[in-house]
């Protein structure tokens, strides 16, 4: 069996290199930033990956969406499988720079200099872009699969592309794949990640009075707009902070989860604050339903006046089970609310957007290659987590490639503060990732066989 270990490392020098180039470019994709450092992402991305040996390499572009990073690799052999790789180069905006301990596009090292880089966008997503670029790089361009490499340049914000692979079928193709755009529990812990919670939203809104009237002439028998409002929220939760709508699925999770003092630490919990809920912090978070209340129109403190409050609405996120239907888990949100009379007043309750969540089949050749290829890429087991996060772009995949298997994880970590200030890569993740998606393609290139996979031309299943 061939070992990668010493072939990754000695490619980390120009792997690090790479990632630096690229986590100094500002690719923000939402509106209102310019669109110059996107298109310079995209090309950094291909041409890198055309330099590794990936023999075709196009830009795909899409109405209203950054362009995206399509390459393929042909299967050395008609009965190898195909596996398609995911990433995105875009980032998200860096948020308030001043709480940046570096500036958010000038890659730094952290801690120690050996340690990782700290920037904007190095862990979610550009982390996992190097990874899928090392491991072509490991075998010359030459891998014992075919290989698809989809790079998205819109993931944070969201476009068109979510729902593009499904129309495109043939191109999307595969047996396989693996999606990038996450990583471990911890550092040090390899990690599956099985499910996606699914997510929603819904807007509630109360209007009692023409306009605000004196408190205190009127206060007391007009009817308060927040009151009503606030009382109605409160139905959400029971006494423990559990999510109180009825038919909200929720299971217990067997799988791995945070202890309470990391998710204490990870969620900025303050001392002495108790967490919601109850059960354990897997089923919380992964295997049952979180209602957010994301949004609220009413007075402020500051500009306060003594007056019967005439109109307030809130704005909800909905997180549900990764089995549960989006529209059915909206509309028991939805339902619930609109047979509410807080004080006898009807809510206005509009249904917002859905996405669904996703859970992956396990068991599969796929599967037991990636157990293996985590396990030489680490020394360890792998752990299996979910997430209540989502990526769009999974449930569009799973549809293009209904028999592939789908494999999640990457180079982030929990702890590396994704979409938050300071955000951060370790190289032992990403030299671990690397390691990993070589053992990985190679275990399941001996371990696939064709005359059970329900192949379809192109190399798919």
């Amino acid at each position: 069996m061939t070992s990668f270990e010493a072939t990754v490392d000695g490619l980390m020098g120009g792997l690090r290199a790479d990632l630096e180039r690229l986590a100094a470019i500002p690719s923000i994709a939402f509106p209102g930033f310019p669109a110059g450092p996107v298109a310079e992402a995209h090309d950094l991305v291909a041409g890198l990956l055309r330099e590794a040996g990936v023999p075709h390499v196009e830009r795909l572009d899409l109405p209203d969406t950054a362009p995206v990073v399509y390459g393929e690799i042909p299967p050395p052999s008609p009965d190898a499988p195909t596996v398609l790789l995911y990433g995105h180069y875009d980032v998200q905006p860096p948020g308030d720079t001043a709480l940046w301990r570096s500036p958010p596009f000038e890659p730094t090292p952290v801690d120690a200099a050996e340690s990782g880089l700290r920037a904007r966008g190095i862990a979610d997503d550009k982390s996992n872009v190097i990874a899928h670029l090392g491991m072509v790089r490991a075998y010359e361009g030459r891998p014992p699969v075919g290989v698809k490499i989809v790079i998205e340049g819109q993931e944070e914000y969201g476009s068109a592309f979510d729902d593009y692979p499904p129309t495109d079928p043939e191109r999307f193709a595969c047996d396989a794949m693996v999606i990038a755009d996450l990583g471990n529990l911890r550092p040090g812990t390899p990690t599956l990640t099985t499910g996606l919670r699914g997510a929603a939203e819904v807007t509630v809104e109360v209007r009692t009075l023409d306009e605000p009237r004196h408190s205190g002439e009127f206060g007391g028998a007009a009817p308060d707009a927040l009151l009503v409002l606030l009382k109605a929220l409160a139905t959400l939760h029971d006494v423990h902070g559990d999510v109180a709508v009825e038919g909200l699925r929720r299971e217990e999770w067997d799988g791995t989860a945070y202890t309470e003092e990391e998710f204490r630490s990870l969620a900025g919990v303050r001392e002495g604050m108790p967490l919601m809920g109850s059960g354990s912090l897997g089923e919380r978070l992964w295997s049952g339903p979180a209602i957010t209340v994301i949004g609220l129109d009413a007075p402020s403190v500051e500009h306060a006046a003594s007056a019967v409050v005439p109109y307030a609405r809130a704005k909800l996120n909905l997180r549900f089970h990764p089995r549960q239907d989006p529209q059915e888990a909206r509309g028991l949100l939805v339902d619930h609310l609109r047979a509410l009379r807080p004080f006898g007043v009807p809510l206005t309750v509009t249904p917002g957007d859905t996405g669904p969540g996703f859970e992956a089949t396990t068991g599969g050749p796929a599967y037991r290659a990636a157990l293996a290829a985590l396990r030489e890429g680490w020394g360890r087991d792998a752990s299996y987590v979910a997430t209540g996060g989502s990526i769009p772009l999974v449930n569009g995949l799973a549809k293009a490639a209904p028999g592939a298997e789908v494999l999640l994880f990457g180079a982030q970590d929990s702890m590396c503060n994704l979409h938050a200030p300071n955000e951060r890569v370790l190289f032992s993740e990403l030299r671990n990732t690397v390691v990993a998606l070589c053992a990985f393609v190679r275990e399941y290139a001996d371990a696939f066989d064709p005359s059970t996979a329900g192949r379809t031309q192109g190399g798919a299943a």
